[in-house]
């Protein structure tokens, strides 16, 4: 008897406003709870609030007023996959902590996803300026 993949695949498409990243960090915690995988809910919910953050403020920074999209689903092995798309222009880049910089408040959202994804990247999408920012969360499971 095989064990069953959770399905709780869903996309949230709001405003790039930061009213927004604790309700896409709900939905991700909601999925999670369905689908009984609350041993991914701390990485999960922190890569999301980084990724939805970083995107959101993207936004803010070009005067980017397209919606920013949260799309999450499950892959194999029970992996949660999640993906941030924004339609800011410019690629982020990692940056690296140095000197004043770890004192900073902002500017490692993707060190963060770097450090504790599974795996993660960063890719353009479509034909206008607009990219997006995916991760994968995988974990014992519970």
């Amino acid at each position: 008897m095989s064990a069953q993949l959770p399905r709780a695949d869903f996309s949230l498409v709001f405003p790039p406003d930061p009213g927004w990243v604790r309700t896409a960090r709900e939905a991700i915690r909601t999925a999670l709870r369905t689908a009984n995988r609350t041993d991914l809910t701390d990485t999960a919910l922190l890569l999301t609030s980084e990724a939805v953050t970083n995107a959101v403020n993207a936004c803010r920074r070009s005067g980017c007023s397209a919606p920013v999209t949260l799309y999450a689903e499950w892959g194999p092995h029970g992996t949660l996959r999640v993906l941030v798309s924004d339609d800011a222009p410019g690629l982020p880049a990692q940056r690296t902590l140095a000197g004043d910089a770890t004192d900073a408040e902002s500017g490692r959202g993707l060190l963060i996803i770097g450090s504790s994804a599974t795996d993660w990247g960063v890719c353009h999408h479509g034909p206008g300026p607009g990219k997006a920012v995916w991760f994968q969360v995988n974990g014992a499971r519970v």
